[in-house]
């Protein structure tokens, strides 16, 4: 098989000068869509330990072949590209609860790069770029594959999986069988692939089950499916205990990843229940009841079953007017003619705004395409883009009216999340460590889930735990 007219090296094969040419072209967009790379002690750990398990690949015969980056993005995910670039995101490392596990997952990745996996698929599909494959997240539901969902997909791809690819099954368990010998070389546990594993399924589980979304498509999904069926098989593939290796280096972990941010990052806002909040950006709205939020870099999708949305900004000159009917054009593509039929003038607490619809023919039924703008400044305007089924935006009428500015007391009073580690002490249970939790709801599965505790395992005094607290 090819890519691009190129015959496509094998898992044997070194890092071609092509290969890292096409990474080194691609990195900076990549860190731009996942909230830029961290610097500091956790970035510079999780570099170590990433390069300690590339160079067992072969790929490169030295640890400056490859680049390692620990991404501010609140989800849970990780990837690769071509040339030896292997990412993970800082909420994942969060939900890790060892040094092996940090090395299976960034070891699964390089697995990724090894087998020339992004090539194939791009070959696959008969594509010469890692830009648009990854499928849509917000008009796969209404609009499946038609020229239109396409042209929608690629807008609300943003911030979220635009430079990454959707593997496929056979492709995720070479990775993990790849990630597993890596672990084995450098000495480590090789059912540490399989705990990790465990770990993010279960997270998918109880995120799926507070959003009151389908557990089987996880945040992972969108380049990693379904790691709850791969759990098995990576344990399978490891061995029995004690055979496998036996370097974890729990406690080493723990300590070195102590304080890292969990969840949203102020500077790209914060997600509080059905709020959004930007202490930097100045503004708030809240989601329609039964809808949830998931937060990117660029943009904030809002998604549930009566259609989706997402508020995001542009640059704006001071007419609202011809704002809007940008928001328009790109959601349709440079060669679109979608506009709104009418645009209407209003005020929304305060703020000038105005709003336009498109009732646009999908096949064989039609969907209502909405863009509601906010001036917030004669330089600064947000919109929200709204795609529903025909009449059915309405729903979407409540947070339209919700956009608001906040004031500097409201914004000083965001404190993050940030994580904690502690040592059990005589006395300490899972229910009353659990209470110790920054949420107001599901403390206990929270803590279990992040400590990988799972059903009634309890803690011991002396053991170290993980704890979500409030901190800058």
């Amino acid at each position: 098989m090819t890519a691009g007219g190129a015959a496509i090296p094998t898992s044997a094969t070194p890092i071609t000068q092509a290969e890292a040419k096409q990474g080194a072209e691609y990195h900076p967009q990549l860190l731009a869509e996942f909230g830029g790379a961290m610097s500091g002690t956790h970035a510079t750990y999780v570099e170590q330990v990433g390069k300690n398990i590339a160079v067992q690949s072969g790929l490169g015969n030295a640890r400056e072949s490859f680049t390692v980056s620990l991404l501010n993005s609140p989800v849970n995910n990780a990837f690769a590209i071509p040339g030896g670039y292997i990412y993970t995101t800082r909420q994942l490392v969060t939900l890790m609860n060892s040094e092996a596990e940090l090395a299976a997952v960034l070891g699964h990745e390089v697995g990724h790069v090894a087998a020339r996996h992004s090539q194939r698929r791009q070959a696959a599909a008969q594509k010469n770029t890692l830009l648009g494959l990854g499928g849509a997240i917000l008009s796969g539901l209404l609009l499946g594959d038609s020229g239109l969902g396409q042209t929608l997909s690629r807008t609300f791809l943003q911030g979220s999986q635009l430079l990454t690819l959707k593997f496929s099954r056979k492709q995720e368990l070479e990775a993990d069988g790849l990630g597993i010998e890596y672990l084995g070389r450098a000495g480590y546990d090789r059912r540490a692939m399989g705990t990790v594993l465990a770990s993010l399924a279960a997270q998918n589980a109880l995120d799926a089950r507070l959003s009151g979304q389908d557990a089987n498509v996880p945040e992972w999904a969108s380049t990693h499916p379904d790691p709850a069926s791969r759990v098995q098989s990576a344990l399978a593939k490891a061995g029995a205990p004690g055979t496998a290796g036996t370097v974890s280096n729990r406690d080493t972990f723990l300590s070195r990843i102590d304080g890292l941010r969990y969840g949203d990052d102020p500077a790209q806002g914060l997600i509080e229940g059905s709020t959004f909040i930007h202490p930097e950006l100045r503004l708030a709205f809240t989601a329609p009841q039964g809808y949830y939020m998931v937060n990117g870099t660029r943009a904030v999708s809002i998604q549930g079953q009566g259609g989706k949305a997402q508020m995001t900004t542009a640059a704006y000159s001071g007419n609202l007017e011809a704002y809007l009917r940008s928001a328009f054009t790109a959601v349709g593509g440079q060669n679109s003619t979608l506009a709104p039929q009418t645009i209407e003038r209003t005020t929304v607490n305060g703020l000038p705004a105005a709003y336009g619809t498109a009732r646009v023919n999908n096949g064989n039924s039609q969907v209502d395409l909405v863009v509601f703008a906010y001036e917030f400044a004669r330089d600064r305007a947000f919109h929200f883009v709204v795609i529903a089924p025909a009449g059915r935006a309405g729903t979407f009428n409540p947070m339209f009216q919700s956009m608001r500015r906040i004031t500097t007391a409201e914004a000083g009073a965001v404190v993050p999340r940030k994580l904690q580690v502690v040592t059990v002490a005589r006395g300490d249970t899972v229910a009353s460590l659990s209470r110790r939790m920054a949420y107001d709801t599901a403390q206990e599965e929270r803590f279990r889930v992040l400590n990988a505790l799972a059903g009634s395992a309890t803690v011991t005094p002396g053991q170290k735990v993980k704890l979500v607290v409030r901190g800058n």
